[in-house]
Formats: structure tokens, C-alpha cells, sequence
């Protein structure tokens, strides 16, 4: 579910992602309780005090993209590895992101990638999905640092 805690408790969801401007983490957290899954989205550094109890967060835009555009520039890798480093919860990245740049994204920190316009771009987005899925898993095996017990 996105955006919407009343929705995604009143579907009983197992959890919802907080846009950077909605809601706040904590204030959601008192709502739905410990197990309910909570994302946030955030475009800078500082953004992520306000996102310390989310279950996870998505950084970005990493690189550029037309749908992340109203939310400033691409912050790039090392904005991205700063979050990473900075961040108790797992970091999704967004923005830009292909199958060719998986790798330096996880090199950069991050657990995973959130994806729409590769995908709805794709002529078969069937065959995007598994280049990502191939991406992901070869890179996050090969990263010694990763975190098998989390992500």
C-alpha cells in the first residue's frame, strides 16, 4: 500500500510506504503497531532522523528520471552510499535506476532497487524484470558486506 495508513489498516495490509512529504513515520508507527511493515521515501541525508523507526527506506532520485524530477536533482552514488552508511534500516535505491546499474548501487550500500520506468518503458517488461532480478542476485552474492540475516 502507498501513502495511505487508514486504507492499508482498514485492508489489512501488511504494511504501507510513507512518501517523504506524507505522513510521519512515528506517528504511523503508533497506529499500526511493531509489525506492521513501514517504508519511507526520502531525497536527502537529512530526511532520514525523521525516517529512524521505518522497517526500510528508499533513497533517491540516484540518477536521473523524468517521474522523480519534481523531487530536485539525481543525488548520485555517493549521496546514496552516505544514506547507506547512515542508515539503521535497509536502503532501497530509486530514480533512473537499469539492470546495468544494479551493481553500483549495491556497491554503493544499497539492499535492493525500486523500479517503474525501466519496466513500463520496456517492449517486454517481463524480460527487464528478470535482467533486474539476475542483476540483483549476482551482485547482492557476490558483496561479502551484505546482510543475509536482514535483506
Amino acid at each position: 500500500m502507498n501513502h495511505r495508513v487508514d486504507v492499508a489498516l482498514a485492508a489489512r495490509a501488511d504494511g504501507v510506504h510513507l512518501p517523504g512529504d506524507g505522513f510521519a513515520v512515528a506517528e504511523a508507527r503508533a497506529l499500526t503497531g511493531a509489525d506492521f511493515l513501514l517504508g519511507r521515501s526520502i531525497h536527502d541525508l537529512a530526511e532520514l532522523g525523521a525516517s529512524a523507526t521505518a522497517d526500510y527506506v528508499v533513497f533517491g532520485p540516484v540518477f536521473d528520471t523524468p517521474s522523480k524530477r519534481p523531487y530536485g536533482a539525481p543525488q548520485g552514488l555517493e549521496r546514496l552510499a552516505a544514506v547507506t552508511h547512515a542508515s539503521a534500516a535497509p536502503v532501497l535505491a530509486i530514480g533512473g535506476i537499469t539492470p546495468e546499474r544494479v551493481a553500483d548501487v549495491v556497491t554503493s550500500g544499497a539492499v535492493g532497487v525500486a523500479v517503474m520506468g525501466a519496466i513500463l518503458s520496456a517492449a517486454s517488461p517481463a524480460m527487464v524484470v528478470r535482467s533486474f532480478r539476475e542483476a540483483l542476485a549476482s551482485r547482492l552474492r557476490d558483496d561479502l558486506s551484505f546482510n543475509r540475516s536482514g535483506w
